[in-house]
């Protein structure tokens, strides 16, 4: 006689980049225990496979996880973790008034939405007859080991290639994925400062999943606004800290 098979609950999401529904389960042990000894090991590239090996499994493989925006798949995931683990996450936080002293507050998961800038655009205009298409960055085109809030020049180079999905020339319309690297590299190098200034806002304003929060400085009783940004501020346990 074989043991049961227990039935999961099952779920519905829209994703934030487009309007597409999504069904989705919570991870069961084993799925757990992937992401644990990933997050043991402490390496990037292990807790990436095992971020993407979880979505996957638990949205049925229904989707390209590969493909997703990063603001997908970190909303994906923050989802799943609430109907599997619970839908309060506790962290331990740094006070932003004295920048030294750790508070611990709790954050409804279910609450967290990915933010868009009213500013923000994908389209970039370099003049009357060209501009740029960009498309947003995925996990798998940022490197999990670089900061990318203070990329170095190449790397910024490879992130913007990388991010590049069209570039209009009148009415010709070039696809990135048919060019080198070098050609486009070659593009980008030939754009003037204000046209590089209009690509850094397209990073600085694509949709993010962030939540406000409101911190009690235990010593000082100052209360505090901060901004939890990104999966790595949200996906905690009460010993992890977030700055």
């Amino acid at each position: 006689m074989s043991l049961p098979i227990l039935e999961t609950a099952k779920y519905e999401l829209t994703l934030p980049s487009q309007d597409m529904k999504v069904s989705y389960r919570p991870f069961l042990v084993k799925e757990e225990k992937l992401l644990l000894m990933a997050m043991e090991s402490g390496e990037s590239k292990q807790i990436t496979n095992a971020l993407k090996s979880i979505v996957d499994a638990c949205t049925f493989g229904t989707i390209n996880v590969s493909a997703l925006p990063t603001f997908d798949l970190e909303y994906i995931f923050l989802q799943i973790r609430s109907k599997s683990v619970g839908e309060v996450a506790k962290l331990k936080v740094r006070c932003p008034d004295d920048n030294e002293t750790y508070a611990n507050v709790e954050v409804d998961l279910s609450k967290v939405e990915v933010q868009v800038d009213e500013s923000h655009t994908n389209e970039i205009q370099i003049n009357d007859k060209v501009k740029m298409i960009m498309k947003y960055p995925t996990i798998d085109s940022i490197d999990a080991d670089v900061d990318a809030t203070n990329l170095k020049t190449g790397q910024m180079f490879d992130m913007i290639g990388a991010s590049i999905y069209q570039i209009y020339d009148g009415e010709t319309v070039h696809n990135a994925k048919d060019y080198k690297k070098e050609e486009l590299d070659a593009f980008i190098e030939s754009l003037s400062s204000s046209h590089f200034e209009k690509i850094q806002k397209f990073f600085q304003t694509m949709p993010k999943l962030q939540q406000e929060i409101e911190v009690e400085n235990p010593k000082t009783k100052v209360k505090s606004k901060m901004m939890l940004q990104g999966l790595a501020d949200f996906f905690v346990s009460p010993s992890h800290t977030t700055t």
